[in-house]
């Protein structure tokens, strides 16, 4: 018999166990930067260094880091559902875990590309610098979605998200417009679990998990049995 297809929707909140903070948890700051000063295409053109700064900075925090009990255990469900990531995270923490099937929706940070040419990128574990450049001639930039950039894989994730069999959401504030949306992509009737330490408010009916991620998914493993 087919697999059923679990369609998780993962944010910053999964990561943060392992060491990775959160926008949310930083009062309005980033690790310390303001958002508009270093993940936005306005603070690329007016400091560029400011950026690469920020994003190398990152790259090291997220190649330090390792996975915890909450990628573990998505990667463990594999072995009885058809597991579909969608993660708005830009670390691998979910590929080290041994997950297969995973979307990043806002980019990767061991990834670059040519400021010029999207499709141009190759990947990174060390520093991104100036004068470092793609084979088109531009300068290399992370490969990530800045705010006031298109979600270009946002079709993708909301085709995945219509298919699913039960949805589970992780990590997750549902306040970045779009991958909050992806929720109402979801089939009416079909289960839906949220996991975060602190449910976010929805009009969609929901099972709530409040606990941090790595106990959160260990609960959810038990409750989803009930679907196999």
């Amino acid at each position: 018999m087919a697999k059923k297809k679990l369609v998780v929707l993962t944010g910053a909140g999964i990561s943060a166990e392992s060491g990775l903070r959160t926008f949310r948890d930083s009062d309005g700051l980033w690790e310390g930067y303001n958002i508009e000063d270093v993940a936005t295409p306005r603070a690329w053109r007016k400091d560029p260094q400011l950026v690469l700064d920020f994003y190398n900075y990152r790259r090291r925090d997220v190649l330090a880091a390792q996975p915890n009990a909450a990628h573990t255990a998505l990667a463990a469900l594999e072995q009885d559902f058809d597991v579909h990531i969608i993660t708005q995270n830009i670390d691998d923490l979910h590929e080290r875990a041994g997950s297969t099937h995973i979307l990043h929706l806002h980019g990767e940070i061991l990834k670059m590309r040519s400021e010029r040419d999207e499709t141009l990128v190759t990947g990174i574990t060390t520093d991104i610098t100036l004068g470092q450049l793609a084979p088109d001639g531009a300068q290399y930039r992370p490969h990530i979605v800045w705010f006031e950039e298109p979600v270009p894989l946002i079709e993708e994730a909301a085709e995945i998200t219509s298919t699913a069999d039960i949805l589970v959401i992780a990590g997750t504030s549902l306040v970045v417009y779009p991958a909050a949306g992806l929720l109402h992509y979801a089939r009416k009737g079909i289960p839906k679990f949220i996991v975060d330490k602190k449910i976010p408010h929805t009009n969609v009916v929901i099972t709530p998990i409040e606990a941090p991620a790595t106990e959160g998914m260990q609960q959810l493993q038990v409750m989803l049995k009930q679907y196999l």
